[in-house]
Order: structure tokens, then C-alpha cells, then sequence
């Protein structure tokens, strides 16, 4: 019987974004563990995942992410795991049952008509981290909380969450930062999953407008917004995000 219940109980997999690990995800783990299969991993080069491409490019990552991944998953990332999880969604379309991006985009940068980073700050983040990455990394940490009511929370929770596991070397580091500038809009509106989405109103990565975009790409996808959040939604608003995630996975209580 117990084996049954586990059987029909869905698989979530849990991506984390540039410069962190499977960390961030704890607290959302402790509160859906007893409802799904859960997956909580590593990207390659981060955390405990010790297996990585060289030279670390987005085809070769998420060649090595498929095999952990079972057929027909719900597929969860955040920020740069979601651009990963796109692209895993686009590649490998048997693996994706749903996919849901947390304060993510296709195409991170600003382009024309596009709402995005500006390519500066990808620069001054690839120079700062060759001269010191845990420091590179924390202030990057500290952009993620901006405009965040629990800014310092956020920021103290989430570097509490990366130092429980290894640090990602400095090539991993630079090479996944590159990813930010990878453009999967095609790649993203040719998907044939249902997707949604959840973000921050305040956050200062993935500006609120890319909402508007995501829905002409995907005209059928969701998105939820919280006001009073940034770019981390499930850390600053914990409570909330665990009740949009139940309700995607349709385990809601």
C-alpha cells in the first residue's frame, strides 16, 4: 500500500540558480517532501555534483542534469535553473511533464523590446569573480534581495544555504555565468508542456514586464506575482510559494 501511495505521488525536480546550490531549497523541501518524488539537485560543478563539462557549456550541463531526471517530471527553476530547465524542456520533451520558472526568463539580458540585465553587470561580475569569488557571489546574493521587505533576512538565509556545500571553482562560476546571456526565447515559445510561472514584483533581475512577454511566447502559461517580493519568492515569502507550489503539483491539502 505504502508503496502504491509512493508511486503515485508526482516527481518534482528542483533547479537553483547561478552562484548557490541545493541549499536554497531546503525550507521548500521540508514542507512538499511527504507530497512528491523529490528531486532536489545540484547543478553539474555546483554543491556535490563534482561531474562537469569542459569547457562548461549549456548543451553539455544539461546533457549530463537528463540522466538524473525521470520521464515526465514537474520541472522547478529558479532563475538560472530555470533558463536550464527551458532548454531541458526543449531538448529532452519526454522528461518535462509541467515546467514552472521561479523569478526566471528565456533570455536574461535587455535587448530591444525586451526587459532584461543590462550586459554591464555581466561584465563587472565575470571581472570581479576572477579576483575573488566568494565575495563576487555574496554581492550577487545581495542584488537577488533587493527591494525585498526581508532584504537582510533573505540575504543571511540564502548565505547560511550555499556555505552547507562546496563552492563552485572559479571555471564552473564563470562559465555558468555566461549562460545569462544565452537567448531560448524561440526555444521557450516552441514548448509544448504547460508552463507557468511565479515572480516578484520588485525584482531587479527579471523586471516584472518580462511577464508580459512570457505570456505572448506562451499564451496558454500562468504566472502569479507577489508584490512584495524580489528575486527569491520562495525564500522571502515562504509560505505562499509552498501554496502556489501544491497547487501546481496538484497535491494541495
Amino acid at each position: 500500500m505504502a508503496a502504491d501511495t509512493q508511486i503515485n505521488k508526482p516527481t518534482l525536480v528542483l533547479l537553483h540558480g547561478w552562484g548557490v546550490n541545493q541549499g536554497v531549497w531546503q525550507n521548500v523541501a521540508k514542507e512538499i517532501k511527504q507530497d512528491v518524488m523529490l528531486l532536489n539537485l545540484d547543478l553539474p560543478g555546483f554543491g556535490l555534483s563534482k561531474d562537469y563539462p569542459v569547457p562548461y557549456e549549456l548543451d553539455a550541463v544539461v546533457k549530463i542534469l537528463e540522466p538524473q531526471i525521470p520521464d515526465n517530471s514537474y520541472v522547478c527553476g529558479w532563475s538560472l535553473g530555470g533558463l536550464l530547465a527551458i532548454y531541458l524542456a526543449h531538448r529532452y520533451r519526454h522528461k518535462v511533464k509541467k515546467l514552472a520558472l521561479v523569478a526566471s526568463s528565456p533570455c536574461f539580458m535587455a535587448q530591444t523590446d525586451w526587459p532584461g540585465m543590462a550586459d554591464s553587470m555581466i561584465q563587472q561580475f565575470g571581472h570581479s569573480l576572477s579576483h575573488n569569488l566568494a565575495l563576487t557571489i555574496e554581492r550577487f546574493l545581495a542584488i537577488q534581495a533587493m527591494g525585498s521587505v526581508n532584504a537582510k533576512n533573505d540575504i543571511k538565509e540564502l548565505k547560511q544555504a550555499i556555505l552547507a556545500y562546496p563552492m563552485a571553482n572559479l571555471e564552473v562560476a564563470l562559465g555558468a555565468l555566461q549562460f545569462l546571456k544565452a537567448d531560448l526565447k524561440a526555444e521557450f515559445s516552441a514548448l509544448t508542456q504547460p508552463v507557468c510561472g511565479i515572480f516578484g514584483r520588485l525584482d531587479s533581475l527579471v523586471p516584472l514586464k518580462v511577464v508580459e512577454k512570457l505570456k505572448e511566447l506562451q499564451p496558454n502559461s500562468e504566472y502569479t506575482v507577489l508584490q512584495h517580493a524580489s528575486h527569491a519568492p520562495f525564500i522571502s515569502h515562504q509560505a505562499e510559494f509552498v501554496q502556489w507550489l501544491r497547487c501546481w503539483l496538484e497535491v494541495e491539502k
